[in-house]
């Protein structure tokens, strides 16, 4: 599939309205299942933390990016975060490049191992992205991958819900995943 095709599909299936969200990554169509409640919740978890620790960045839930190493892949982070106005103006899929941190919460479905651990971790390093956070809900543990060397980052601190986690620069700030133990099945 051609990522031009692959567009025209993700756009007709927003269309559609029935909260269909849709990948293309390595070459692969994906779906982006719809966030539960406790999905959502934790999102606003970590806006009210860069709101209150980095009020000069803004965060964009459910943001569609161009990723992969020549932005051949179609990738909607949970979350990004990046400098203020650093989207206007841009087309449905995003340039990348002034994203300073992808962020994912993983999803109780039978994909979420292969996407949220494999291929977006590769994915967003080829694309440069600084930080790349995922709150692994199944194994109640954050890990944030940091340093992009080509296709992997060269950094990868794992820890469990409960922890002070420091997000690297560009990002700067430090994250109490206490409230994470409540999102846990």
């Amino acid at each position: 599939m051609l990522v031009e095709d692959f567009e025209e599909l993700a756009r007709l299936a927003q269309q559609a309205g029935e909260g269909i969200r849709l990948e293309f990554i390595y070459g692969k169509l994906g779906v982006k299942p719809v966030p539960d409640g406790d999905h959502v919740e934790i999102v606003q978890w970590l806006m009210e933390h860069v709101f209150q620790q980095r009020p000069d960045l803004s965060i964009y839930p459910g943001n569609e990016l161009k990723v992969e190493a020549y932005r051949g892949g179609r990738a909607i982070p949970d979350a990004v975060i990046a400098p203020k106005r650093s989207f206007a103006g841009q087309p449905l899929w995003k340039n990348p490049d002034p994203v300073l941190l992808a962020a994912e919460v993983t999803s109780f479905d039978s994909d979420t191992d292969r996407r949220d651990r494999v291929q977006k971790p590769r994915a967003y390093a080829e694309t440069g992205i600084p930080v790349y956070l995922l709150i692994d809900r199944d194994a109640a543990e954050v890990v944030v991958y940091s340093r992009p060397v080509r296709s992997v980052y060269s950094s990868i601190i794992r820890l469990p819900f409960g922890e002070r986690v420091e997000l690297p620069e560009p990002i700067g700030i430090t994250l109490d995943t206490e409230p994470l133990k409540d999102f846990v099945r």
